[in-house]
Parts: C-alpha cells; sequence; structure tokens
C-alpha cells in the first residue's frame, strides 16, 4: 500500500484569505500521520536598471522578497501546526514553477505533491505552459490537484481503472491506483470505489467489406464485448474488499464514463493514470487525463507509472534579471 510520509504543498498565492490547497493537504496529512512542508517557487522575473548596486543590492533584494514570502508562509502554517502537525516553510528563487515544484519533492524525498487545479479550461496555445498540467506530465510523484474548497468528510475515492490496458495504460498501473486509493481512503475514513470504461462496439469487429449488420448481430457483439470488459474488471479488483454497489462498468469513453461515476458516487477524489506525452504527438492527440481534469469538479489524485523516467533537470534555475527597455527615442519608436 501506499505510504504517505512527507507531503510537498505547493503554494502559489501568498495573499490573504482561504487557502484549500493546505487545509485538504493538513487533512491528508493529520490522517496520515505525515509532514507537511509549505513551498512558495519564486519565480517573477527581477528588474535590474543599470544603475543597481552592483552584486551585493541584487543579494538583498533576492533576501528581502525571499524573507517576505516565508513570513507570509509562516502565517499559513500556524493555522494548520495547532493541529498537532509537523509543519515546515521554504521559498526560493527558481523557474519555471512546475521544474521547481518537482526539484524540491524530489529533494525532500516527498510521498505527495498537493498543488491547486488551474481554475479554467486547458485549452490554451500550444506554447502556453499550465503549472498543473505541466506537473500532471512531468512529476514521477503522485500529484493530488485540488478543485474546490470543500473539506473531506469521509470522502468517496473513486479510481479509474483499465483492466484490458484499451487506451495505452502501461502494465501494473492499475494495481498502483488501487493501492493509492485504497491508502487515501483508509486514512481519510472514505469508502473506495472503482470505475471502468470500455468500448462497446470495438473498431475491426465488422469486416469492412459487410454492407450491413442486423441489430441483432450489433446486440449480440455488444454484450459480448460487455461479458470480456466485466471480466476483466473483476480479475483486476479481486481481493479489493470494493463492495459490488461501487464498482463502475461503463461503456462509454473514459472521459464520460469517470464523470459519470463520479457523480453517481459523489466522489471527492478520483484517482487516475497518466502517461506522459511528449511533442506534436501530445500536441495533436492531448491527452485523457486532461479532458477529466478539465471536466472534473472533485479532486484528481494523479500516479504515475513504476517505471516512470523523471525528467526535470536538478540544477535550480535561481533568479531571472531583467533589463527595462529603454524609453522611446523622441520621434521615433
Amino acid at each position: 500500500m501506499m505510504t504517505i510520509r512527507r507531503i510537498l504543498v505547493a503554494v502559489k498565492d501568498l495573499r490573504p484569505g482561504p487557502h484549500p490547497v493546505v487545509r485538504k493537504a493538513a487533512q491528508v496529512a493529520a490522517a496520515c500521520k505525515a509532514q507537511l512542508e509549505l513551498y512558495h517557487c519564486i519565480s517573477e522575473p527581477l528588474p535590474v536598471d543599470v544603475g543597481f548596486d552592483g552584486s551585493r543590492g541584487l543579494q538583498n533584494l533576492e533576501s528581502d522578497l525571499r524573507e517576505r514570502a516565508l513570513q507570509r508562509l509562516e502565517r499559513l502554517a500556524a493555522a494548520v501546526r495547532g493541529k498537532g502537525l509537523k509543519v515546515s516553510v521554504e521559498a526560493g528563487w527558481d523557474s519555471p514553477a512546475y521544474d521547481a515544484i518537482v526539484r524540491r519533492a524530489l529533494k525532500i524525498k516527498a510521498d505527495l505533491i498537493v498543488a491547486t487545479a488551474h481554475s479554467g479550461s486547458h485549452v490554451l496555445p500550444a506554447l502556453m505552459r499550465l503549472t498543473d498540467w505541466e506537473l500532471v506530465r512531468l512529476s514521477p510523484i503522485p500529484l493530488l490537484l485540488v478543485k474546490n474548497s470543500r473539506p473531506y468528510r469521509h470522502p468517496a475515492v473513486l479510481v479509474a481503472v483499465d483492466p484490458t490496458h484499451a487506451f495505452a495504460k502501461p502494465l501494473k498501473l492499475d494495481f498502483g491506483l488501487l493501492q493509492a486509493g485504497r491508502a487515501l481512503s483508509r486514512s481519510l475514513r472514505g469508502t473506495l470505489h472503482a470505475v471502468h470504461a470500455y468500448v462497446r462496439l470495438p473498431s475491426g469487429v465488422v469486416p469492412p467489406d459487410v454492407i450491413s449488420v442486423t441489430d441483432y448481430a450489433l446486440r449480440q457483439i455488444e454484450e459480448r464485448t460487455r461479458r470480456t470488459a466485466k471480466a476483466a474488471f473483476e480479475r483486476e479488483l479481486k481481493g479489493s474488499s470494493i463492495a459490488p454497489s461501487r464498482r463502475y462498468l461503463i461503456g462509454r469513453h473514459p472521459v464520460d464514463a469517470v464523470l459519470q461515476a463520479a457523480r453517481k458516487s459523489r466522489s471527492a477524489i478520483v484517482v487516475m493514470g497518466a502517461i506522459s506525452r511528449s511533442g506534436l504527438k501530445r500536441l495533436l492527440i492531448g491527452n485523457t487525463a486532461e479532458s477529466i481534469l478539465d471536466e472534473l469538479r472533485c479532486d484528481v489524485l494523479v500516479v504515475k507509472p513504476a517505471q516512470f523516467k523523471n525528467k526535470v533537470p536538478r540544477a535550480v534555475q535561481g533568479p531571472r534579471l531583467i533589463l527595462p527597455m529603454p524609453a522611446p527615442w523622441p520621434g521615433g519608436y
């Protein structure tokens, strides 16, 4: 079973106000008896003009901004530290933010990253990168994306499995998903559910030279497909202690099936796997995880295959410096 001993919370917004990502991470930490670190990546570029007071002045500015971030993190930590949690804080200059979060999580040997999900759609120009989606793509560590402010109260945890591997998920990933879901549901005293989406009429079952197929023949094919999917689903969940009433076998696209099961189970957390795609293939094909992330209203725990390789560079980037744009020449550009 997945063990959670140390949790990294990526705190994006340091302004006063409610911080669901901190409160929910504290709930998980308390339930798992884990240590918590609140981390803020300072990635804004520093403007440096020609008259700047050398490297010493730059170091002072870096130090002052970092100290201000740490003070704000301490206020957030104090709000949850009173519950008996061990909470530390850290802020550092690094970029981009998603690389920095993974680097920090690996350094402290975190078992879980908790971050805020992007509030809008992920349908953006190809060159724009959102921190939450890049974490889904890059993090080798399980990632809990917080999408709402509702606290966990005996939450329903829904695990999306693919026992037939029809949607290109690696072998043994389902085992890891079920372990993660079981660990969360037990720690938070919730209930564990599972969903399997299957294709009702797989491509290629009807020969291309056949002009028409009777309704009866199609129903026979669909029923045979359903029985095959059900058998695979039951094998996958054997010994899982998930009650039959909490198993959802749905003949729809994975996005639609997961959304349907999440609504029916009133899930607070959906556990799903993600495989990294890169380059042109990722831009053209997209990813089921991204679509589900946009549509779900509950939190999402993303787990990678055990053989997933970390591609985040080890070196911290430090502060970025920019020179202010010169004033336009009178009468010109």
